[in-house]
């Protein structure tokens, strides 16, 4: 593996630190500072600062030095957890990812002197003034402090003990020779440090019969002068990992200074042999046992790695032409008595296999997404003056990577959009008689094959007469437009509308909701909105779970045959006569159980010729939609139902309305994917209002 791989693994475990740290951070800001939100603070900043260091990146390293200092003042209970504390440390972990992104870049450091004095500042008791924005601080007023005679003496007593030998323990686990672990180099880098004793536990090892080699057994204590730096000891288990377990700490405070990285270390059993540093220098040879891994012996936690993206897609498009020829093939022998049917039956269920194994190594959870959240309210906090309270839901539910990556933006400018013009500055909140704060709540689930995030904030609502006037104003609409609520909000997604008073780097250009819009209709979902004046506002988006390879009924309508997404197929009938209640020519109901839903012929949006058009002749297709309820599909026959491969038409041909994509079927045709709510939400919107039947 060349340098330049290994350092792009470095930057993704920078990444998944970063995260680690912000969603700990936010539960201190929450309240829950327990001693393992801490630790998962303190361990991501630490293997930034160690990889950084193995990198040469010197800013970076020399950064996260001063935070993790400050850190570990926390960690030890030197430094209380307090609110101001809490804003400190966030703002100081969003100058570290910019310290990320320049060193991944090659660019510019930024410049970090103000923060990392007030780091200092904040170990040394003191909360200096922000540099930045005051808004971004929690709890106005909290930052003044006083000391008391307890504290004084606090230090008193700290200063003495400053000076103390360290004690450090190191106790090898299991697998860790076998992962490349090798503790005799470790007690040497501490030995380097200073005139040191080193002490010896053998106690745990066991006789011949019962030594396994790969079992850590042995454990050394190692004594170092007090003037040794914390941070030298450190620097020599940056890369230990889990792999080892470490204490560190001052005589007398053995159980006041654990690393984060410890297991904790139990009473020794047998009485400690006492061996000479120079000792230390000369390899322990093991005994010769054969070793057999068996199940008992085998490693029972989870192993990874770490697949070039483009390997996958590769993969990927495999299963999918795999799907295509699994399908021709059966239906190239079907009906040709040649027997191998409970072949092709067992072909199909690996096949579906292979595909679901491949789709779920894409898959991710969507917290990756809504992790960047909290830094751009921080963002907008300090650049509108409001103060925002956050919710999330669903964090693990799980998507496509693709769609996760592309969701991103769309996501960024529905909550910039919902901070700026939705949630009310503090003194409006508090004249509506709300909570000064606002809420901004999202939320992803599953549902019928699709994934529905939720964007909802309790706000103003959406102000429909200055919504309306703004469109007529930018001749969108005639000013004698009688449009319903659903037709006013969803204005705001029409290019270049805004209705900012001012420019400013939030919004007020007109380039935002429109291209939320697009991106998601690309992923081949929708978008609606619930807007209440004075209570706020929900964003809806209803996306596929993945853009490569789903379920759908092949159809035919004519001269055409289509598919149609099984996620929105509810059921399929043959109605009766008595079933059918026409509305005009070409308009007619269908009563299902003592419900009227639409009958949407497919013929005349798709361009079929020869299509059936009594319905009581053709197969109804109920459909349910997002936003425009349940419909039901006018179809002349249904022929199969089975998986297949996505084709976006918008890279082979042009965006055509009402369809979604393309698939090619088992006798080598292409077949159109039906976008059933785009159909249903336009024709329903033609439609009189729908009733209860009589």
């Amino acid at each position: 593996m060349t340098n330049e791989e290994i350092q792009a693994i470095f930057f993704i475990e920078c990444d998944e630190a970063l995260a680690a740290a912000e969603t700990a951070l936010e539960r201190c800001r929450q309240g829950h500072a327990d001693e393992e939100t801490i630790n998962a603070i303190f361990r991501a900043v630490h293997s930034i600062k160690g990889g950084a260091g193995a990198f040469g990146f010197g800013a970076l390293q020399a950064y996260t030095h001063g935070f993790e200092t400050l850190l570990s003042d926390v960690r030890d209970g030197t430094v209380a957890v307090t609110d101001p504390l809490v804003g400190l440390m966030l703002r100081a972990l969003d100058v570290l990812g910019d310290h990320v992104e320049a060193a991944r870049d090659a660019g510019a450091a930024p410049d970090d002197a103000a923060l990392l004095a007030q780091l200092a500042s904040a170990q040394a008791g003191v909360l200096a003034e922000p540099t930045v924005d005051p808004d971004l601080l929690e709890g106005p007023g909290e930052d003044e402090f006083t000391f008391d005679l307890d504290a004084m003496l606090g230090d008193i007593a700290a200063d003495i003990s400053a000076n103390a030998d360290w004690i450090v323990t190191v106790h090898p686990h299991a697998g860790a020779l076998a992962n490349g672990g090798e503790p005799l180099l470790l007690l040497r880098e501490l030995c380097a440090l200073g005139e040191a004793s080193v002490t010896i536990d053998e106690g745990a090892v066991p006789d011949l019969d019962a030594f396994d080699p790969g079992e850590g057994y042995l454990r050394w204590t190692v004594v170092l002068p007090g003037t040794v730096e914390r941070a030298a000891i450190d620097d020599i288990f940056d890369f230990v990992g889990e792999g080892c377990g470490l204490t560190i700490a001052r005589v007398g405070e053995e159980d006041a200074d654990r690393n984060p990285i410890d297991l904790p270390v139990k009473a020794i059993a047998a009485a400690p042999m006492v061996v000479p540093v120079a000792a230390v220098t000369e390899p322990i040879v093991a005994p010769a046992v054969p070793v057999v891994e068996t199940a008992a012996t085998a490693p029972a936690t989870a192993q990874s790695i770490r697949i070039d993206l483009a390997k996958l897609d590769r993969l990927i498009d495999a299963v999918g032409e795999l799907v295509i020829a699994q399908a021709m093939m059966t239906q190239r022998l079907t009906g040709h008595n040649l027997g191998g049917i409970e072949e092709l039956a067992m072909l199909d269920g690996l096949t579906r296999d292979i595909q679901e194994s491949a789709m779920s190594i894409r898959a991710q959870p969507i917290g990756s997404v809504f992790s960047r959240v909290p830094r751009i309210l921080r963002e907008l906090e300090a650049s509108t003056g409001k103060k925002v309270r956050l919710e999330l839901a669903g964090e693990t539910t799980e998507l496509d990577k693709t769609v996760i990556e592309r969701l991103s933006e769309p996501l960024t400018h529905l909550i910039r959009n919902a901070v700026d013009h939705g949630i009310e500055p503090v003194a409006d909140r508090l004249a509506a008689g709300k909570a000064p704060e606002g809420l901004l709540h999202l939320s992803a689930e599953h549902r019928s094959g699709r994934i529905i995030i939720r964007i909802a904030d309790d706000g103003r609502g959406i102000d429909r007469p200055r919504v309306y006037a703004k469109a007529v104003e930018r001749g969108l609409i005639n000013a004698d437009a009688v449009l319903s609520d659903e037709d006013i909000d969803n204005l705001i997604f029409s290019p270049g509308f805004s209705t900012a008073q001012t420019l400013s780097n939030i919004s007020g250009r007109g380039v935002g909701m429109d291209v939320v819009r697009q991106n998601v209709k690309e992923l081949g979902g929708r978008i609606s909105i619930e807007s209440h004046p004075g209570k706020g506002s929900v964003f809806t988006l209803a996306l596929p779970l993945t853009l490569a390879i789903s379920d759908g009924m092949i159809v035919t309508v004519g001269d055409q045959t289509l598919v149609v997404p099984l996620a929105h197929i509810v059921e399929s009938l043959r109605p009766e006569a008595q079933d059918i209640q026409h509305l005009g020519v070409g308009r007619a109901m269908l009563n299902v159980r003592g419900r009227f839903i639409p009958i949407l012929p497919l013929e005349g949006p798709i361009g079929a010729r020869g299509a059936i058009t009594d319905p009581t002749q053709a197969v109804l297709i109920i459909v349910d939609t997002e936003a425009a309820g349940q419909a039901a599909l006018l179809v002349d026959t249904i022929c199969d139902q089975r998986q297949f491969v996505i084709k976006s038409l918008d890279t082979h041909y042009r965006a055509v309305g009402g369809v979604a994509g393309a698939t090619i079927l088992g006798n080598g045709r292409v077949a159109l994917i039906i976008d059933v709510d785009g159909l249903v939400a336009g024709a329903v919107s033609e439609m009189p209002p729908l009733k209860e039947a009589a």
